[in-house]
């Protein structure tokens, strides 16, 4: 099977390398893809020494910050056009550590999407304050409420589809550019018909970099889940 990993990028130089290098380690036939939006920091010139030396590493380059959503649907539309069986995505600080890709990507065979899950028993958070466990808690509560999904973990980033799934959505169709991405991302997955797994990981916050989260991007994300909310088509 042709399988894929996509990781968004932007001033991730203290991370990139080693995330990189894990990967490969640990899933030899894992292709990777690296989304930059032109870091400051020199993060897409790191990925391109990479991709010319292990021919492992692919890199897309664009000119500005994008957002995660857009990088994730610019990886779903490369997955898709390139025939990739698997599409994984995951972050570049190493809170979604590479070493749960085995079990996720062995859940594969029985689901269309696998979640790499914080909230399922034997999964779990390090380092976040009371104000993020809280933010997510009710995240996932709405989301629970209002979309009846199957899941646990509505808006982990770290997760598996088939590729199926990926040629039923609709790029041009997607509301969210920030955070409430992978929420809308699950949604529209599940409305396609997906079967949908979970795999506990232990989230573990950035020990390196700076996080991209901030309250303006809180806010459009929770404006765009309750937008979500009205949207029955």
């Amino acid at each position: 099977m042709k399988r894929l990993a996509a990781i968004a990028t932007y001033n991730e130089a203290d991370n990139i390398e080693r995330l990189l290098r894990r990967i490969i380690e640990l899933e030899p036939d894992l292709e990777i893809l690296v989304i930059d939006d032109n870091s400051p920091d020199g993060t897409g010139a790191i990925a391109d020494r990479l991709a010319a030396e292990t021919g492992r590493v692919k890199v897309i380059h664009r000119p500005g910050k994008m957002g995660l959503g857009t990088a994730t649907l610019e990886a779903v539309r490369f997955s898709v056009e390139n025939r990739y069986d698997i599409l994984v995505t995951m972050d570049a600080d190493f809170s979604h550590d590479p070493k749960y890709l085995p079990a996720i990507l062995g859940k594969t065979g029985e689901y269309d999407v696998v979640i790499g899950s914080r909230y399922v028993p034997g999964g779990g958070v390090v380092n976040w304050p009371l104000s993020r466990r809280v933010m997510s808690f009710l995240v996932n509560l709405y989301c629970k409420v209002v979309f009846r999904l199957p899941a646990h973990d509505h808006s982990g980033a770290y997760r598996a589809y088939r590729r199926w799934v990926l040629e039923k959505i609709d790029p041009s169709k997607f509301i969210s550019k920030g955070y409430s991405f992978q929420e809308e991302m699950l949604v529209r997955c599940a409305r396609a018909g997906a079967r949908i797994g979970e795999v506990p990981i232990i989230f573990v916050d950035r020990a390196k970099g700076a996080t991209k989260a901030n309250k303006a991007e809180m806010l459009r994300s929770s404006l765009a889940l309750l937008r979500l909310g009205l949207w029955r088509s």
